[in-house]
Order: structure tokens, then C-alpha cells, then sequence
């Protein structure tokens, strides 16, 4: 009897470059189309979460930018370690800083926006925790 691991665990056994190509390209594909959605729909967007009606458009700028950067990041032949520690630790300060934003009621959202947040805290805080550990299996 043979048994396989499912998909996601092999990526997740995976040398560190496999995995850390992986982790980064989940990391643009999502955030480039959040970037792209926030900027497309950014007003339906701000309604729905309870932004304030400025803010969409500069979060969709932003999102699609880093997403693009961190595509750049994993699509090199041989995947700079210190850029991907550089994109790991962006994650991490996002995550803190949505959270902090939210406990503080800066952005004022309502409560599907403070569930998006949550959510989108726990992607981005994911896509931080493969990226560093296949930055350490890359090592």
C-alpha cells in the first residue's frame, strides 16, 4: 500500500526554495488582487467595510505595488533570501499594525470590516510564517 502526502504538504516538506517560491507567489497572487479589488471597488469596498471614503484607493496602491514587488521577489531563478526576510517581516509589521488599528478603532470600521481585518491579518500573518521558514530550510 503506497500513500501520498496531500499537495500542501509536499510544497510544505519541500526544500526551502520550493517552499519559499511558493509561500511568495501565494503572497503576490492574493495581495495583487486584493490590491486590484480595493482599487476596482473601492467604493462598494469602503461601504462594506466602513472606511472612510480616502482610504480604498491608497490600501489598493499599496497592496498591488508590494504584491508586485514580492512577485519579483519570487520568480528569481535563485530567490534572494534577505529580500524574502524583507517581505516576511513587511507581513509581520502588517499584521501587527491592522490589529493595533483595529483594537485602537483608528480606521473606524464596522463589523465586517473588523472581521475582514481579522482575516486578513491571519493570511497575511500565514504567508509570514512559511515565508520564514522556507527562508531557514533555505539556509
Amino acid at each position: 500500500m503506497t500513500t501520498t502526502a496531500p499537495a500542501y504538504m509536499s510544497t510544505l516538506l519541500a526544500p526551502g526554495q520550493n517552499l519559499l517560491r511558493a509561500a511568495l507567489r501565494l503572497d503576490a497572487v492574493i495581495t495583487g488582487v486584493n490590491g486590484l479589488a480595493y482599487l476596482a471597488l473601492s467604493g462598494p469596498l469602503e461601504s462594506l467595510l466602513g472606511l472612510d471614503r480616502e482610504i480604498g484607493i491608497p490600501i489598493g496602491i499599496f497592496l498591488t505595488l508590494y504584491g508586485i514587488g514580492v512577485a519579483l521577489v519570487g520568480m528569481a531563478k535563485t530567490i534572494n533570501t534577505k529580500a524574502a526576510a524583507v517581505a516576511a517581516a513587511a507581513n509581520a509589521a502588517w499584521v501587527v499594525v491592522s490589529l493595533a488599528a483595529l483594537v485602537e478603532g483608528v480606521l473606524e470600521l464596522n463589523l465586517v470590516g473588523s472581521i475582514w481585518t481579522v482575516m486578513q491579518a491571519a493570511t497575511v500573518g500565514g504567508f509570514a510564517a512559511l515565508q520564514y521558514l522556507g527562508i531557514r530550510k533555505a539556509r
